[in-house]
């Protein structure tokens, strides 16, 4: 940020639980430092943050918004902020993910009315894992009903006791007292505060040797030293402060701002290590390294790619080295970018987040340095899509153009993946949760104007066989000239999965020429991809040729192709067949006192639990086995079941046997669908 050392830069995402204040607090920030002239509310579309067409429909954050602004620091000095507000709805929390890798600290949002809640409790272990500083903000305190010392109690309780106020509410929250800067405190809680204050002193003062012989020395530690010590206790996590702010009211904004300030940690106290474990630097004249967390196609500019500058300095007009595309990459302008406004800058340093427009091979993940370098920061771990749709477009006009859209808005958000299933031949869109893939419709019709159905994607199911059989068929046909004849013999069995031996040449006496073997087999692969039941391909069978006949002129390879396929069938029909379905091995975390109602849920999904584990706070961890064919809408099915308090994952592990009642109805289904 142009005239501000790196030593005054603040970058934080405010984070936390859906509906805890986020935004608002985000507009109330943007209108005290004077990126807004008025202060933008939700509820009338007015937000910086939440601009996009689709969050003023929903009334909820979509997307991580970031912006960038210099503002009067608690000492009066010029600080840079660096701030992204972030979604709370679980669907969206990718962008949570992204956001985390592009700042020092995550500001997390309390209701005062809710406490602490499952959104808080994942945006915490976001921050533990990312090794990023945490603060805490309490919203809501001047509603009816709400109490700060019980709110205090569910954090400590939740995230432990180095949860500290800094900031105390007065007047029901009418006012508030900073604990560290205020002169004029009220009677009633001068002793709180100086209780607080005593803790914090003396936090600050056990992170250097010399304050801590000062202070025990009987010395009084200056605001410098109280607030450069504290800094490092918050980069480090032995103090989380705990601010308190009601943003609709301009109560408490400036104290948070002022605690920013002095306490958050900036860019240089943070080492970052690339992908081989090797440091880099922030501070100085080090080589320029940038993560890109975002990228986003702008219906005026194009393609914006948002970029984290972890170290050095870049410049408009100037080339980069993307190592992980192995290619280099023009820089026409650099962007701040705040909400929808974009402000050109000449360079960006180590702390910095910008927009460059218009990069042509860079993509989110990727690592972009200085040329000559090979330097690539750690990868961004996304979580795994758990709802699938198909989808099919509505118009032949819409045909020809679905596959460009869906690669679009893909490429702005890795938790979307399109995938067309070889079984089934759909397109699927997978994702985080039903708003989630619908808003990526939505995207589609806006930027793309395709309009696509969703549907329940079909399950790919298997057939094969518990017994042995046999079957014969004789391919024979004359309708002048030359005629076809082919016959065959042929048992069939199971096998075992993954044995590639599957066709056993058992013909003896040449009862079928060697040269029409290849053609028998060909009719079996063929005869493989639709099973006898429904239609659906055969596997884990093994098929053993042991007789035939041949016609010296009319015989043919398309003759034994139809006999083998036909015979196939036949032997299959034989020997019990049944049908296979996908399991998921299923990974879910709830609260405690859902585990009742999820376990008969899973019970009524034909789901088979293996084990649960506790772990701190009141969650579980339940495994299980589940048909993928009940899974497609579990994200939506858990939410309501938890409260919005579940969240789960998935993997494919194995196709099993689909049970007799179950398998009668599918069978049924297809039949129906056929006629």
């Amino acid at each position: 940020m142009k005239n501000v050392p790196i030593a005054d830069v603040r970058s934080f995402a405010i984070m936390g639980h859906t509906g805890s204040g986020k935004t608002t607090l985000t507009d109330a920030i943007l209108y005290k430092v004077g990126i807004n002239d008025r202060l933008g509310s939700v509820d009338n579309g007015s937000s910086l943050s939440d601009y996009t067409d689709e969050e003023k429909s929903r009334n909820i954050s979509i997307f991580s918004t970031s912006f960038s602004k210099q503002y009067k620091g608690a000492d009066g000095h010029v600080m840079g902020m660096d701030l992204i507000d972030t979604p709370g709805y679980m669907d969206f929390y990718g962008q949570v993910i992204a956001a985390s890798r592009a700042v020092e600290t995550g500001v997390i949002t309390v209701d005062a009315s809710s406490g602490v809640q499952v959104g808080t409790r994942r945006a915490w272990k976001l921050c533990v894992k990312q090794g990023i500083a945490r603060a805490i903000v309490i919203t809501g305190l001047d509603r009816d009903n709400t109490d700060f010392e019980k709110t205090m109690a569910d954090i400590t309780k939740s995230f432990g006791d180095n949860c500290v106020p800094v900031v105390l509410p007065v007047d029901s929250c009418g006012g508030v007292i900073d604990v560290l800067g205020a002169k004029d405190i009220p009677e009633e809680i001068a002793e709180q505060v100086s209780a607080i204050k005593g803790h914090l002193v003396e936090l600050a003062a056990e992170t250097d040797d010399t304050l801590i012989e000062k202070y025990f020395g009987g010395e009084e530690l200056s605001p410098k030293e109280i607030a450069d010590g504290l800094r490092d206790s918050v980069a480090h996590s032995v103090l989380v402060p705990v601010f308190v702010a009601c943003a609709l009211k301009d109560v408490g904004i400036d104290a948070l701002l002022d605690g920013i300030s002095r306490l958050l940690p900036s860019p240089e106290t943070r080492e970052y290590n690339d992908s081989n474990g090797e440091p880099i630097h922030p501070g100085g004249d080090e080589t320029f390294v940038g993560l890109v967390w975002r990228t986003v196609h702008d219906p005026f500019v194009g393609q914006l790619t948002f970029v984290r500058v972890k170290g050095g300095t870049i410049t408009a007009e100037s080339e980069v080295y993307n190592p992980v595309k192995k290619a280099k990459e023009k820089i026409g302008a650099l962007l701040f970018v705040n909400g929808k406004k974009q402000n050109p800058i000449e360079s960006a340093k180590a702390g910095d987040i910008i927009a460059i427009p218009k990069l042509k091979i860079t993509t989110l993940g990727d690592t972009i340095c200085a040329m000559g370098k090979d330097i690539i920061c750690r990868n961004i771990n996304f979580p795994k899509p758990v709802m699938f749709q198909a989808v099919t477009a509505k118009t032949q006009a819409d045909e020809d153009k679905i596959g460009e859209a869906l690669t679009r808005v893909c490429e702005d958000d890795p938790t979307l993946k399109v995938e067309r299933d070889k079984d089934t031949t759909e397109v699927i869109l997978e994702g985080l949760g039903d708003v989630h893939i619908d808003v990526a419709v939505g995207l589609m019709k806006r930027r793309s104007n395709v309009d696509v159905v969703l549907s329940t994607p079909k399950v790919p199911y298997r057939e094969t066989i518990t017994a042995e059989g046999k079957g014969h068929y004789k391919h024979k046909k004359q309708s002048g000239g030359r005629g076809q004849y082919g016959e065959v013999y042929l048992k069939v069995m199971p096998n075992a999965a993954g044995d590639d031996e599957w066709f056993d040449n058992n013909i003896v006496g040449g009862a079928i020429p060697g040269n029409f073997v290849p053609a028998v087999q060909k009719g079996l692969l063929e005869g493989m991809t639709e099973g006898c039941m429904a239609k659906f391909p055969v596997t884990n069978v093994k098929v053993s040729l042991y007789d035939g006949s041949y016609h010296d002129v009319d015989s043919s390879e398309v003759a034994f192709k139809i006999a083998a396929s036909r015979a196939l069938r036949e032997a299959m029909s034989d020997a019990k067949p049944v049908l296979l379905e996908p399991i998921m091995s299923v990974k879910i975390t709830i609260p405690d006192e859902c585990m009742g109602d999820v376990n008969g849920d899973l019970n009524h999904k034909r789901g088979r639990i293996l084990g649960v584990d506790v772990t701190d706070g009141g969650v579980q961890i339940l495994t299980a086995e589940v048909p993928k064919a009940e899974l497609f809408r579990y994200s939506a099915e858990l939410r309501s079941i938890t409260a919005g308090r579940g969240s789960f994952e998935m993997e494919f592990v194995r196709y099993d046997q689909v049970p007799a009642n179950v398998a009668q109805k599918v069978v049924a289904a297809h039949a129906s669908e056929e006629a």
